[in-house]
């Protein structure tokens, strides 16, 4: 009886998780990482993924000892190869003490016409609220639309643990989910928009938050920063 469990529950294990990732797949997720490469992405404005970006045990961290700073080729905010319009991406991620990080879209990836991945796409925030200078920022928190909305309520982790993130862009229906709860919605592109835009940081940049269409970006903001379970589905 004992050798019949013990080959029956790999089994059964294993018709688990392939029942699993085909519903991901019937219900049209995409996977943006699969787990053990950087396949999909490049670095903003071209060019490979820099080294800091490391994968280990199906996570994509950012490795701030393998850098010296975040502005040169070992780093840097890293884009996927494809755009999107209207999705829904959801990940998990995870950041170090005093960190700070974000996950950005409809990023237009000219380096030229735009130096930073900032200047066009807006940001939901990654951050530790309670050690980062950023947590005593209005409108700077995790999960916040990053200077523009702050979140309705505080779901998220301490340092350490996996939030659940989720972003859901849908013909300018902005939604923004952590950890289960709806933090942030608003309508993008409309006259509220437009004045959130003016008397914010990003007022400068007059391509901020204007596109309808574009990259999905992960910030390196110099600090060490996990990132798994990276999925989107177009709608």
């Amino acid at each position: 009886m004992h050798n019949k469990l013990t080959i029956l529950f790999p089994t059964l294990l294993l018709i688990t998780l392939i029942s699993c990732s085909m519903q991901e797949n019937e219900k049209g997720w995409t996977k943006l990482f699969d787990g053990k490469t950087t396949a999909g992405w490049h670095k903003y404005g071209g060019g490979a993924v820099g080294s800091a970006w490391k994968v280990k045990d199906g996570e994509l961290y950012l490795d701030t000892l393998a850098k010296a700073d975040w502005k040169i080729k070992e780093g840097g905010d890293i884009v996927t190869d494809k755009e999107y319009e209207n999705f829904h991406l959801k990940y998990d991620w995870k950041i170090s003490k005093n960190g700070n990080s974000g996950v950005m879209f409809y990023v237009q990836d000219d380096s030229v016409k735009y130096k930073a991945s900032y200047e066009t796409g807006p940001e939901m925030q990654v951050l530790d609220n309670d050690g980062h200078p950023d947590g005593k920022i209005f409108k700077h928190h995790a999960g916040d639309l990053y200077d523009l909305i702050p979140c309705s309520t505080k779901t998220v982790k301490p340092v350490g643990e996996w939030n659940h993130a989720e972003i859901i862009c849908d013909h300018g229906s902005l939604t923004f989910k952590l950890n289960g709860t709806a933090v942030v919605q608003t309508t993008m592109w409309d006259d509220a928009w437009k004045e959130l835009i003016a008397n914010s940081k990003f007022k400068q940049w007059p391509g901020f938050g204007a596109f309808k269409k574009g990259h999905i970006c992960i910030q390196d903001h110099g600090n060490m920063v996990w990132y798994k379970e990276v999925m989107v589905k177009e709608l």
